[in-house]
Parts: structure tokens; sequence; C-alpha cells
């Protein structure tokens, strides 16, 4: 007789037993090893084990061989489907969860005096940010681990909470990225006799007191930073004492000062990171070819002060690549003076990517590398890493090296500058620049667009806008830059290095860092599917989506009342781009290899591929470390965080600015574009300002709405009216809160008679009485 196999002691509740990477689930009430779960264990599963959830794993799990295997990926694909888990990576999470390895702000204690965290970076979308419970172990694998402490920025595994009450999920801290920073912002608001509180900027910031004493030069108004202090009993306000005056909150300086502050983002380099850059001298000659003949142009945005990438093109003379064009890309050789472990090299990681906002740059290395040493300027020598690439007249690659060299720019040329002397209208510069560099840079790019063209990468039409500020600070105007040929040259010549080095890399079995792009989940593009459908456009349901899909959707949309809101939808509908060790290809450029490498100033991932370069092609000083090359994982993980982080900031920025720009145009009206639908009202875009307001649901009228997902509309039980992304109305500010970034619409347009059939009705709202539904923030854009 056959023994029932013996159960690993694990959950009572759910009967799975404790799973490692390759453990096999035990058998529990309702599952046989060797057969495939129900839905309901396999969701279990994938929530309880974040890092055992791809096909392969569950399959090792549960025991799954063969036609099993077969059926199991049937079922996770119908999960998929209905919306139940999604991809990240190469595993199955549960919609909303986070993901294995997480950057996590420790904010608050819980009644037991337990640490909980919250993640540094969350869609506002997704509702409120998960609290995690931060587990203190003194021993970690043989190791002792990192003590973190309240407002430290740490790096944690995330695990399933077995707890049926308090946070959904427990975490082990792997690294304390951020010490706690006493300073913190606020505005100072006086109060009678002679002290202040500090008025909080972010939404889970304390107020606080400030004695008369700890004043200093504050006005009633300013920005300030201060220092707390213990507080005078177990109860009451904190207190606290002014370090320093930022300046009047109007001005664009506190105005970016508060998202730095708000998001934690470092902006003063410690002393011994200054020394290091100090003491930096210029690179030698050692294990590099001299290429300062070639006359490699940089080709930058006019205000640029750094500049990181030159290019050159000439025909290749080859008889086996008739017609074909050679085109060199050099990039500033960074790993030179940043080497692994250095002072600079962990700023650089703590920082992960420079910080634009309208008036500065929160540089990720000090200027005295950013700038001077690892700047490409013109007829200076300096050290570059360059890519070698040849291109049949299709526009396909035949070949590419690398090269480690010393360069001396020919010249520095803005875009405006470059395009102008293409299209016939050549300055001093330029003049002698058009035919001996420029015209063969254009040449290329032409052929290089035949590849392009028909690689077909995603095209959506979603113009940048760019804040012009006054002398003091204030908002100008808001513009849009126009998209010109010398844009989409240096682009492409980017890309296609990047893929260069990705190929590279590969072919040397050596690991790095990818730039990868998921495709969107099966539930997105459902979302999107049934949208498509109420303005006529058809969308297979389940098909494998390419980026070529999605750009016939969008062609089938040009021209019509209806082409804006499909290019939103299509670009809420994709995945976020991140950095990973492991490759699933770059689905918006449709590329299979695809990693960082041209701009190594200002983002860490590519002095990754720096490094990797020299060290697996054996140029010289500065290759990545074994050390580096084990902890790519959590490299990856901390620089996707900081990037969306340096998004938010700059997000925020531009909200607050423009808030503070139309704060005394409270009672005008404007036309406007519904740019997004929820239960709760209407975001409403103001295109010539490049903001977003409210129109909360309570204020629309009397009658009662229903919210339809699948329209992206707000309809009138009663009467039939509503509003509908795309739609262009006519609102009034009634409200601007600056520090909020928060702008407030009443609705003067009485809708219109929303189109009739099959919808999914939710509960929204209609007028009442309470109080009107706080202003929010618009998804960020992906950014590639």
């Amino acid at each position: 007789m056959s023994k029932a196999p013996r159960q690993r002691q694990g959950s009572a509740s759910d009967g799975f037993g404790r799973t490692g990477r390759g453990k096999r689930v035990s058998e529990g009430e309702g599952i046989i090893h060797g057969e495939v779960p129900s839905r309901d264990v396999l969701l279990k599963f994938i929530a309880d084990h974040p890092q055992q959830a791809s096909k392969r794993e569950i399959a090792k799990a549960f025991g799954l061989k063969g036609e099993n295997r077969v059926v199991l990926k049937a079922l996770l694909k119908e999960l998929e489907t209905d919306g139940m888990v999604q991809k990240s990576r190469k595993s199955l999470t549960r919609p909303g969860g986070l993901p294995p390895v997480t950057v996590l702000d420790i904010t608050t204690r819980d009644k037991d005096g337990e640490l909980i965290g919250r993640p540094a970076e969350w869609p506002e979308d997704m509702g409120a940010a998960p609290a995690v419970l931060i587990r203190q172990s003194s021993q970690d694998r043989g190791k002792k681990a990192p003590a973190a402490g309240l407002g430290d920025r740490i790096l944690a595994k995330i695990f399933p909470s077995k707890e049926s009450t308090g946070p959904a999920y427990t975490a082990r801290v792997v690294k304390l990225i951020d010490r706690r920073q006493n300073a913190l912002l606020g505005v100072f608001k006086e109060t009678a006799g002679g002290g202040g509180r500090l008025m909080p900027i972010d939404r889970r910031g304390e107020e606080m007191v400030i004695d008369p004493d700890g004043v200093g030069d504050a006005k009633d108004g300013d920005l300030i930073e201060v220092e707390t202090s213990r507080n005078s009993g177990r109860y009451g306000l904190t207190r606290a004492k002014v370090l320093s005056v930022v300046g009047s909150v109007a001005s664009e300086k506190a105005i970016s000062m508060i998202a730095i502050h708000s998001h934690g983002i470092p902006h003063i380099f410690p002393s011994s990171v200054l020394a290091e850059a100090d003491a930096a001298r210029a690179a030698t000659m050692s294990h590099r070819e001299d290429w300062r003949d070639l006359p490699l142009i940089t080709i930058d945005p006019a205000d640029a002060k750094d500049h990181d990438d030159a290019v050159y093109a000439e025909p290749d003379t080859s008889p086996d690549n008739p017609d074909g064009v050679i085109v060199t890309v050099a990039i500033a050789d960074v790993s030179w003076y940043v080497r692994p472990g250095s002072p600079l090299d962990r700023e650089a990681l703590k920082r992960g990517n420079s910080v634009y906002f309208p008036d500065r740059v929160v540089p990720m290395l000090p200027e005295r590398i950013s700038n001077d040493l690892c700047s490409l300027k013109e007829g200076v020598d300096r050290p570059a890493l360059a890519v070698r690439m040849t291109f049949s007249k299709e526009g396909r690659k035949a070949g590419h090296t690398f090269h480690r060299i010393m360069m001396k720019s020919a010249a520095k040329l803005s875009y405006q500058q470059a395009q102008a002397a293409i299209d016939g209208r050549p300055d001093d510069k330029t003049g002698p620049l058009l035919e001996p560099i420029l015209k063969p840079l254009w040449h290329a790019y032409a052929v290089m667009k035949r590849g392009r063209d028909r690689r077909q990468p995603l095209e959506l039409d979603m113009p940048e806008r760019k804040i012009l500020l006054r002398p003091d600070g204030t908002v100008d105007k808001v513009v849009i830059p126009e998209r010109l040929d010398a844009h989409k040259l240096i682009e492409e010549m980017m890309i296609q290095a990047n893929v260069a080095a990705a190929e590279t890399l590969e072919k040397k079995k050596q690991p790095l860092v990818y730039r990868v792009h998921d495709a969107p989940t099966l539930s997105k593009q459902e979302v999107l599917r049934e949208f498509l459908g109420t303005i006529g456009i058809s969308m297979a349901k389940g098909a494998a989506m390419r980026a070529n899909s999605f750009n016939g959707i969008l062609a089938r949309a040009l021209d019509t009342p209806h082409q804006i809101m499909v290019n939103e939808m299509v670009l809420r509908s994709q995945s976020q781009a991140i950095y990973s060790p492991e490759n699933i290809g770059h689905f918006g450029l449709n590329l299979m290899k695809y990693a960082h490498f041209t701009s190594p100033i200002r983002r860490y991932a590519d002095l990754i591929v720096h490094r990797a370069l020299v060290g697996s092609l054996g140029l010289g000083e500065g290759g990545i470390t074994p050390q580096e090359e084990a902890t790519l994982d959590d490299i990856a993980a901390e620089i996707s965080t900081f990037e969306r982080r340096a998004m938010a900031a700059e997000r925020d920025t531009i909200n607050r600015l423009i808030a503070h720009h139309l704060s005394e145009r409270v009672g005008e009206e404007f036309e406007g574009r519904v740019s997004g639908v929820t239960k709760a009202g209407l975001f409403v875009a103001l295109p010539q300002f490049g903001a977003d307001g409210f129109v909360p649901i309570s204020t629309l009228g009397t009658d009662y709405f229903l919210y339809d997902e699948a329209h992206q509309a707000l309809t009138g039980e009663k009467t039939g009216l509503g509003y509908q992304l795309g739609d262009t109305v006519q609102v009034r500010l009634a409200e601007a809160v600056p520090l909020a970034g928060a702008l407030r619409f009443d609705m003067l347009s009485p809708g219109r008679k929303m189109p009739v059939g099959t919808r999914s009705f939710h509960k929204a709202g209609r007028r009442t009485p309470r109080p009107a539904a706080k202003p929010g923030t618009r998804p960020p854009r992906r950014r590639r």
C-alpha cells in the first residue's frame, strides 16, 4: 500500500508547504500533486509566492508535466485575459500587487511599534499605496541585515503577509538606500505670540509647532527648511526650528524645491564626492584609439550644458555594400572617471538619473564631471566609447564594432541650427559643415529610416509641452516645441547604438541591464478593445498584439474627432518601460535587444552598460566588477524606481507652476478637453497651458450620473446627456491650489447626447451637499 505523501509544515489555512525556488507544493485540501489546480488555488499561489510565479516555476511547484503543462498555460492565459493576473517581467502577479523587490519609504509605526513602509513611487490611478510591515532581523542568510529606521528609504524583498489583519505585505530589508534627513520642507504660518506653524507640503506630512526662538528670519508664507526636535511630551505636535528660508512659494525655485524634498531626491553632493570629482584628471591614451581627426559633431538643445553624444556619417566604400552608409556614434566615457564602489559611483547610484526642472537640473554627477571632463566640448580632447555601424541601402544593419577612443568634437550645433542649414539657411558656422558633415548625416538618416519604417515601432502622437519662465522664475508661456528631422536623426542613431550595445554584450554572454518594455496585458487590451468598439474601430480579442497593430488603430483614428482620445487610450494601455537584467525585448520600439548606452552622464543604467562593454571587450580600466554583476537585479529595481521618482517630481513641479500661474485667474472661463473620466468626476485639460484640472461629479448637475467604462463617459441617468473622453468643453476655473498643484473647474457645457448601446454602467453619483472631491493628477508619461 502506498503511503500518502508527507505534508510539509505550512499555513494551516491554505494547505501549501514552505516553497523555496524549485520546491514543490505539498498536497492540501483540494490539491493533488501532479494535477492542474483550480483557478482559486492558482490565484492564491501567485499572491503568496511572487518570486515563484513564472509559468515554469508554477508547473514545478504543482508537479505538472506533459499535457498538464499545456492546460496550465491555457488557464494562466485565461486568468490574464480576465484581468485576474498580470505579467511582471517573467513572473505573474495579482493586479495592484507589489513586485518581489521594491523600494520602500518607512513612513510610520503601527500600534505595536513595528515599522511600516510604503512604495517610494506608486501610480495615483492605482489608489492608495499598500502598507508594508518591515521585518527587522539580525540575521539574513548568515549576514547581518541592515538596520532601518523611521524616515529611511530601503530596498526590500516583499512577501505576502500570513496574518489576517494588518498590512497585506511584509518586507525584509536588503539594502539601506538613504538615511533619514532631519531637514523637512514646509510653509511658515505666523501665530500669535511670535511663533508659528510649519504647514506640510506633502499629503502625508504633519503640521509642526515652531517656537518664537526657532523662527529665525522666516516670514508668513515663506517656504522654509526646518529641523525637528523631540516632542515635549508623549502627545501633541512635533516641534521644529527653522534652518533656512528658501523663499516665496510663488517662485519657481521654491516650487522645484518642494518636489525635490517631497520625493526625497538627493540634491546636495557630499564633500567626499565633490573632492573626488575635483581631483579627477584628464583621461590618458591608455587602451585608446586616436580619432581626433574624425569630424564628429554634437547636436543638442540650444540651452544644453553637457554634451554626451557626437555623430558622424559617411558612405560605405565597400563593394559588398553598394550605396550603404557607415554611422559613428561616440558617447562620453564616464566609466573612466566613475569607478565601481567609489564615492562618485555610490552617489550616482543613489540618484539613479538626473532630474530636469524648468529652472534647474539636479544632476546625477557633479558639474566637474558632467559639464567638464565628460562633456564632448567643441575643439577639446575628450575620451569616449564609440560604435561604428554599417547599414545597407535598405536600412538593415550589416555589422558594428565598439572602440575606446580619444576624440575632438568638430562643432557644437543646436537642433534648430543644424535643421536650418539642411533647409537652405546655413549660418557662418554651419555653412562650411554642410557638404562634408551635415548632408552625409541626413543621407544616413534617410537610409536608417527605411529600416525604422519597416520595423514599425509604436508611433504615438503625444506632443510634449515646455514651460518658458520669466526672469523672476514665474511662468511666461507654455509652448509645444517643433519636432524637427534633426531630433529624429539623433533619436534613431541613439536607438541603433543602444541596440548594438545589447547585441555585443549578449554575444559576449556578459550580464547587463536591459531597457525592457513588456507588451500590454490582456486585461488592458480588453479595456482598449471595448472602448474602440464604441467608436466603430475593431480590435481582435485576445490577439497577440505588436506595435504596428496599434499603429493601424492610430491610423484609422487619424483626422477624425476621436484622434486625440484614441492616442490617449492607446498610451494608457501600454506597460511601463523599466530596467531589468532579464531581456524580454522592447515592445514599443519593436526591438528584441535594447540597452541604454547613450547617456551615461545622466543615467546610471548607461554607466553599467559602458562598464560591461569595457570589461567584456578588454578595453582597459573601469570595467564592470563581479560584485556589480551579482547585484544587477537590485540595481535594476533601484534605478527603475528612481526614474519614476524623477518623472513624478518633474510632473508635480509643472502642475504647481501652472496652478500658481492660473491662481490669479479664478473665475475666468476656458475651453478645455475631457482628458480623463472616473467615477468621481472628470479631468479637463487646458491645452494652451499643458494643465489638467478636476470637475467633481457633485458639481455636474442634479441628474444621477452613470460611469460607463467602455465608452469612457459619464452619462445622466434621466437626460442621457453626458461627457466623454476627448470632448471639447467650456469650464470655469473655480479654485487653484499652487502648493498642491491642483485646479478645480466648474462645468459650463451642458453635455451631449451619449451613444446608446450595450454598456457596462457603474454607479457614479449625483449632486449632493458633500464636499468636492480632491483634485488629482494625470498618469505619468511613458518613457523609452
